[in-house]
């Protein structure tokens, strides 16, 4: 046990300072002359994705860059994850430049209001932006009153942002309110976007001598013959945004858990049970990077100690029934409906067919480390009764053949190996085993003066 909680200690430690050290140290923290930052945001809109966005922006801004041009291309996420985004945006000190691109992408949903919070908002041709009302986590309708609250919150949300960056309040409001969603010609018609560029260079030659205002005052874009320099994701953001699957998270916890079960029927095995905490950390590491119902999560954690009981009590079933109920429900209720609202979240659930696999795959295990725990405990038990031969005792009652001796202060059930009775109160040897029945013999006592063989 010793073990298993140092190897969480240095699990947490390693995803502690692994993350800001490699951040500090990536080629783009020596950046030197006039350049623009270019930060891809291609994907779901979740708390990876901005701790990203803040991060780069915060780099761009610490190496100089003129300008931070984000590519964006999302069909939405979480609102807490939009208001940090947002939030880093606006109190960025450079300029920042949301570009929708490239062809065929979209700012739909959470993008919307990352689009709409950028100094300067542009699309390329055939993108589209809006449809920005709150979806639960998995997509689906909210009850009637939660709608409404979020519903409002949401809209209010982005009047707000319009109103900072001189955009079309009631346009933007109609995303939330009504789901509208336009094509980039609309959208710069609508004045809820800046300007249409066809790619890159033709986006940085419209900007060339635009002013934008910061917090710290007016800057003039001087885009012409800027370098371009890209802030990637670091090693870390890219193992966690993997890991953030929702079946990858699920298979951690459930599998790891499953190592843990292992490690706890047979303790010293060590592999299982290392592999285990690593496994089931970085699962939990993942769904706080997802909308968890924490629920779920407590049902699969109380599965897996009913796998644990059934192996301390194999045959009984009870445990083992009902840790396999509590493990199903809780994945299906993993991501379910008491998780916070997104802005038009995608779907966000464990595959039916990785529940079923990973279920299947618990219980063949179950049985087997069941089964491999009455053997030991058998063959321990042989052992441990093969060690009373050549061992005496005394008979309790007679033995006419069967009855009971005592041997090492224990009572046995015994059976005369010759077959003949054997008076109670003798003393006897015991000869064989089987099973939980001990064959003895009497012992045979040297005859005394007087007494006849």
């Amino acid at each position: 046990m010793i073990i298993l909680r140092r190897s969480l200690f240095l699990l947490l430690m390693l995803l502690g300072i692994t993350g800001p050290i490699i951040g500090h140290f990536t080629p783009e923290a020596a950046a030197q002359g006039r350049h623009l930052a270019l930060i891809s945001l291609d994907g779901d809109v979740n708390p990876i994705s901005a701790d990203y966005l803040g991060r780069a922006i915060d780099l761009a801004s610490g190496d100089g860059a003129h300008l931070a041009v984000v590519l964006l291309n999302t069909p939405g996420g979480l609102l807490d994850s939009t208001r940090e985004m947002v939030e880093a945006i606006t109190a960025s000190e450079v300029p920042v430049v949301v570009y929708v691109s490239p062809s065929g992408a979209q700012a739909a949903s959470a993008g919307t209001f990352v689009a709409a919070a950028a100094h300067v908002a542009a699309m390329a041709p055939t993108t589209n932006i809006g449809a920005a009302s709150p979806v639960g986590p998995s997509g689906e309708d909210l009850p009637d009153t939660l709608e409404s609250k979020a519903t409002q919150d949401a809209a209010a949300f982005i009047r707000s942002i319009a109103e900072r960056r001189g955009r079309n309040g009631k346009a933007l409001e109609e995303t939330v309110l009504a789901a509208a969603s336009y094509s980039a010609s609309e959208a710069l018609e609508l004045d809820v976007i800046d300007l249409i560029a066809d790619d890159l260079d033709d986006l940085l030659a419209s900007l060339d001598g635009e002013v934008v205002e910061l917090a710290g005052g007016s800057v003039v874009l001087e885009t012409e013959g800027l370098a371009v320099r890209e802030i990637g994701r670091n090693p870390v953001e890219r193992f966690l945004d993997v890991i953030s699957d929702p079946n990858i998270a699920f298979l951690l916890v459930s599998l790891g858990g499953l190592g843990l079960v292992v490690e706890l029927w047979n303790p010293g095995l060590l592999v299982p049970g290392i592999a285990g905490v690593i496994a089931v950390g970085l699962g939990f590491v993942a769904l706080g990077n997802l909308p968890v119902n924490w629920v779920g999560a407590a049902l699969l954690v109380i599965g897996i100690a009913l796998f644990v009981a059934e192996l301390q009590a194999p045959g009984i079933g009870v445990f083992g029934i009902g840790g396999g109920v509590c493990f199903i429900l809780g994945a299906f209720l993993l991501f379910g409906d008491s998780s916070p609202p997104g802005i038009g979240a995608p779907d966000v659930k464990v595959s039916a067919w990785v529940i079923g696999g990973v279920s299947v795959l618990l219980a063949a295990s179950l049985v087997i480390l069941v089964r491999l725990g009455v053997q030991f405990r058998r063959a321990s038990y042989s052992t441990q009764t093969q060690r009373l031969v050549g061992r005496t005792g005394r008979a309790t009652t007679p033995l006419e053949p069967q009855g009971s001796v005592q041997v090492e202060s224990e009572l046995w059930s015994a059976v005369s190996d010759s077959g003949e009775p054997i008076e109670e109160g003798v003393e006897v040897t015991v000869v064989g085993v089987e099973g939980v029945v001990l064959r003895v013999s009497e012992v045979s006592r040297p005859s005394g003066p007087g007494e006849r063989e």
